[in-house]
Formats: C-alpha cells, structure tokens, sequence
C-alpha cells in the first residue's frame, strides 16, 4: 500500500468514513504507536503528492543504477459505450450517464488511479466515435458521439486497439470519425490502417498492432506478422504488443486456431500478446518467457445491463528495458481482479477493483482455467503461467 493512500484512508477515517468502504482494512501497524494521524481540519490534512513512480527523496524509480529503465502497463478487454443508433430512445449507456454526476468521466473513476499510476494504458475499443448512421447488418451496433472519447482521457488510457467486429458498424466514414476523435484526443490507435508507436515518459517506444481473425483472416495474419513486427522494431521500439480479437463468444479457453497465432506471434519477436472478443476471462500462457492472454472478458461493457459473467481483470506487466544495447527482460506481471460493474447484480459500466474475497475467487477461476487449457493442449505443451499475483512481487 503506498504513501498516498495511506493519507487518504487516514482523513477518510477522521471523517468518520468506514475503511471498509475503500473495500480492505487499513493496516493500523503501519502507523508510529497504531494510531493513525488524524488532522484536526480538513485544510491540516497532508496529502502525498508525489507522482507515482517518485521515491521519497524525490528520485524517479524507473530509471535504474544500471542504466535499465522499468515500464509498467495496464491492458483490458472490451471497452464500449454509447449504443444501436438503429433504435428509438436513449440507450443504456445514455440513461446511465444522466444518473453520474461526474458525467463522462463515470465509467473509468473506479479503475482511474491504477491506470495512472502506469506508462501506459491499453484497452481494446470496441464500437465508434461517430455520428453517421449504421451501415451494419450486425445484430448489435454501437456508436457514441465523437466528445465521448472524454471517457478515454479522463480514465488514463493512452492507446486503443481498433480491429474488432464492431470497429466497422458505420462503414468507412464511421471509422474515420472514430480514428479522428481519438487523434484529436491524443489517444494512439492500431487497426486494419496500421500500427502506432507509444513513447513513455522515460523515452521508451512501445509498438502496438492489433488484428481480429474473422472471415479468414488467419491466412493474412500469419503472412504479414513477422514483418510488421520487424517493421517496428526497425523503427526502433524496445517493446512490441499485438492485440488479437478471437475466438469465440462465451469461451472460456482458447481454440485451436488461437493457441498456434499467439506462439507464433511470440516467435515473430511480440513482447505480449493480448486477446479480446469472447467476452470471458480466460487463463494466460507463458511461452519462452512471454505472456499471452488469451482474452481479458469486458471491461466498461454498455452491450448489456445484466450480462451473465461480470468477472474481469486488468492485466499489467512490468519489463527492464536496457536503451543502450535494446535488451529487455520480463519483469513479472500481476493481475487486478473487477467486476464490470460497481452494482452486484446490474451492470452500470463503471468496471471496479474486486472486493478481497470475489477477488481470490476470481484468481481461483483462472486457476481451474489454467488446467482446462493445459488438457486441452497437452499434445502441444501448453504451460500456463503458476499463478495469478495480485500485488507486485518487485520493488524498486
């Protein structure tokens, strides 16, 4: 628990607000005597400042004595809002928006801080930014207006992927508003127009690429990863993810056709790989010292109020990035389990970090997932990760 939180738990105490309520138990032994500091004022309180990444005498922990400098990112699944323009009447989304008050920043207020206490933040953003009509013949369609995109920013996320089934409900004009409104935001994105690249605070280049494998895609995918892989890299990024949408809906462990992309995309020379579409969770194998997460379920989900599984989490990893010689070594992951929701039984978008109980429940569910995709695979050695850590095992 850092610094800052601390603090906030402490005022929050004086006010007579329950630590219970900030969803864990403030740990009384990390205060001199037991006893939390308590101002007599709210102008007395003393709030940590200091960015996330600052030590307390003021150096920047990224950057390491050996000359390695540490990056942190955070990706989810599913992120989509607004609603079927096709319909008459406000949609889900919309009806739950004129009940926050924070207005569009409401979906991501849960989740905010942990997404700016990283380098990056990645979601997979399925729907559009437009408004012109639908031209899909898709059982669903979402658009929202281009301003929505303040959802984006004001939750700290950094970069988008684009290739889904959903990025197209509004035909090509749909998917240039949307590409515009996240441009003019500041939003990076990836899709069937290219890759983008990310450069953290501290000079490293993250290059991003994200496909979806539907109608035969398998065949082009396979084609071209390896050289738009080592298109970045030529450009000069130190880390590589792809982000593939597959599989199928409600499937909890990857198809055979996924398992081969995502080893052969880590054999193309991707950092991570991440997964999205079946909106499920599913387990995350490790192959030759690399992740592949075969999909991380929804995230801020307007396609359904009650949708019967709301488990998620958000992935993050760390890795140590040499800038002189280009190597780079895993520095482990951990993973935040949430609900989609902040309501128990109604889905009102706002993904929020799990209770300690759901969240050990949800860790228990990757693990049996672990063993259903090892079966699955055993042919093939199919080694998913030990376990699922919920706190960083490293500090620097």
């Amino acid at each position: 628990m850092n610094t800052r939180l601390l603090c906030m738990l402490a005022l929050l105490m004086a006010l007579l607000i329950p630590a219970c309520a900030m969803g864990e138990m403030l740990d009384l032994s990390l205060f001199e005597g037991g006893e939390p500091p308590v101002a007599e004022t709210w102008e007395d309180a003393v709030f940590d400042t200091r960015p996330w990444y600052e030590r307390e005498d003021g150096s920047d922990w990224r950057y390491q004595d050996d000359g390695s400098v540490i990056v942190t990112i955070s990706a989810t699944g599913d992120v989509t809002i607004g609603g079927d323009r096709r319909k008459s009447g406000k949609n889900i989304f919309d009806k739950q928006l004129e009940l926050e008050p924070s207005g569009l920043d409401f979906p991501f207020e849960n989740t905010r801080a942990i997404f700016e206490a990283d380098d990056m933040t990645l979601v997979n953003f399925e729907g559009t930014l437009t408004t012109t009509k639908s031209k899909t013949q898709n059982s669903f369609s979402f658009a929202a207006p281009p301003e929505y995109v303040q959802v984006l920013t004001s939750g700290s996320v950094e970069a988008v992927s684009l290739e889904n089934n959903h990025i197209m409900d509004h035909g090509e004009q749909g998917y240039e508003d949307t590409c515009q409104a996240l441009h003019g935001a500041g939003i990076l994105y990836s899709g069937h127009l290219g890759s983008s690249i990310f450069t953290t605070e501290t000079g490293v280049d993250i290059g991003m690429l994200s496909y979806q494998t539907f109608n035969g895609n398998y065949a082009n995918i396979y084609e071209s990863i390896e050289g738009d892989i080592q298109a970045l890299r030529d450009a000069g990024c130190e880390l590589v993810i792809v982000s593939y949408h597959w599989g199928e809906e409600k499937d909890y462990v990857p198809n055979e056709r996924q398992v081969p992309l995502g080893r052969a995309t880590i054999d193309a020379g991707a950092d991570l790989v991440i997964g999205h579409h079946s909106h499920r969770i599913n387990p995350i194998e490790e192959y030759k010292g690399r992740y592949i997460c075969y999909s991380l379920g929804n995230f801020s989900f307007a396609g359904n109020t009650r949708p019967d599984d709301m488990d998620t989490y958000i992935f993050q990893q760390r890795w140590r990035v040499y800038p002189q010689t280009g190597i780079v070594e895993n520095e482990g992951f951990r993973i935040v389990p949430c609900s989609i929701s902040s309501q128990e039984k109604v889905n009102d978008f706002k993904p929020t970090p799990a209770t300690d109980e759901h969240s050990a429940a949800i860790v228990d569910r990757l693990l049996e997932l672990n063993t259903k995709l090892e079966k699955n695979f055993k042919s093939t050695g199919v080694a998913a990760v030990s376990g699922y850590p919920t706190e960083w095992t490293t500090t620097y």
